[in-house]
């Protein structure tokens, strides 16, 4: 709104007003203005929650040594991360921009599907929560809305990279001249890096691109159920999925910068995204939200985000990697999301074998792994056999969730990385 605003007084002459076309000044205000929005309102919030006893009724000591203080901390904390993105895009986005309009449908699309389980959870005293059918439904449907929009928007349009030799064996890299719509998404270690999905369905001939679309929207499901349902394993811990989200929101951040700038892209061989910036501006405001909500979040936890929060963050991680067509190098950069969700698929299909043949087996001592690590071996069902029982004693949860986060900074340094290691 203030874009428009702004933009308006710049052809009178107002001074400063200019500034407002720069998107590093768009940014950075949204950065700081979603840091002010987090800590003022989350400590309004989290009073309102106490005061109408929203709040940990239960927590499974088997799980969480540490479970017992935290009975009674305030949920649905994921309201002030949202409240905190949406205010300064509003404000400062671009809202014709369809990029900046799918991110938008994609967190209140999610925030309203877990606060959905939320409010189950805390007012009607169901530990389960919404069904996971419903779940799976509405991460599904979100999912199908961005790949068809991608799909049909004249404005979602992309530059491709052309690399050829010059003299010798010195690369240029050209962009064409016209921005059209592309099925090309990057691979990352790969020197020729750009897969198209229409090359996979080639079988199906001259149908092969409408082939290719309808692939290019399954796999837009896809990551966004996976990457969503990954960031809510990894919120187990204090600080922990709020923590490794805004290390991640970084680096989508540097990637949709270079993706809109066309220098940038031609150096890094990478395709040029028109539009694109301002996904800039509103992962500047996740981060900014993400690290105020810390401020609370962070051991011991003041507030807990819930599923408002964690399917929110997941689904606005992995939509802004489909924009601008990196989702290929999301197990890197989500790789300890990735790992959460593996640590529970093996688990549970392991446990399920050795039933087969009545013996009582896991892999870890708990799932998710970050679990794992914080389970005593006095813990421990003296009639189940693990194949990892390390560390034998139970590591506390803050060094645990810090262990995490320099994980995630090694890998989201590594997909940087990526775009030259080829």
């Amino acid at each position: 709104m203030l874009y428009y605003l702004f933009r308006f007084l710049e052809q009178y002459g107002i001074s400063g007003s200019h500034m407002w076309g720069y998107i590093s000044f768009r940014s950075l205000l949204a950065l700081i203005l979603s840091l002010i929005i987090s800590a003022w309102f989350g400590e309004r919030f989290i009073k309102y929650l106490k005061s109408k006893q929203i709040t940990e009724t239960q927590r499974d000591a088997s799980i969480d040594p540490f479970g017992v203080k935290k009975i009674g901390v305030p949920s649905m904390g994921g309201i002030i991360i949202i409240v905190a993105i949406l205010v300064p895009v509003l404000l400062l986005g671009r809202l014709r921009n369809i990029y900046l309009l799918l991110m938008i449908v994609t967190t209140v699309w999610l925030g309203f599907l877990g606060g959905m389980d939320d409010f189950i959870k805390i007012f009607r005293r169901n530990k389960e929560g919404l069904k996971g059918k419903y779940k799976i439904v509405g991460q599904i449907g979100i999912g199908l809305i961005v790949g068809l929009t991608l799909w049909a928007s004249p404005d979602v349009k992309m530059n491709e990279n052309l690399a050829y030799e010059k003299q010798g064996h010195e690369i240029v890299v050209k962009h064409r001249a016209e921005a059209r719509k592309s099925l090309k998404t990057t691979i990352p270690f790969v020197k020729g890096h750009n897969l198209d999905y229409s090359r996979i369905t080639s079988i199906f001939g001259e149908h092969r691109v409408a082939a290719g679309w309808i692939l290019f929207v399954i796999m837009t499901i896809f990551v966004v159920t996976a990457v969503s349902n990954g960031a809510n394993l990894n919120d187990g811990m204090d600080g922990m999925c709020a923590g490794n989200s805004a290390i991640i929101g970084v680096a989508l951040g540097i990637l949709a910068y270079v993706s809109s700038h066309i220098e940038y892209a031609s150096y890094l061989n990478i395709m040029y995204i028109p539009g694109s910036e301002e996904l800039v501006v509103f992962l500047c405001a996740f981060i900014g939200a993400l690290i105020g909500f810390l401020w609370y979040n962070a051991y011991p936890a003041q507030v807990f985000m819930g599923d408002t929060g964690s399917l929110t963050i997941g689904g606005i991680i992995a939509v802004t990697a489909i924009i601008i067509h990196k989702e290929l190098m999301l197990p890197i950069l989500c790789g300890i999301f990735f790992v959460e969700s593996l640590s529970v698929i093996l688990q549970v299909y392991y446990y399920k074998l050795g039933k087969r043949h009545g013996v009582k087996q896991r892999i870890f001592k708990r799932t998710p792994i970050h679990d794992n690590f914080r389970t005593q071996q006095l813990q421990l069902d003296p009639e189940c056999k693990y194949l990892i029982k390390k560390p034998k004693g139970a590591i506390h949860e803050s060094k645990i969730t810090i262990r995490f986060w320099i994980t995630t900074i090694i890998l989201a340094a590594l997909t940087i990385i990526t775009l030259k290691i080829r």
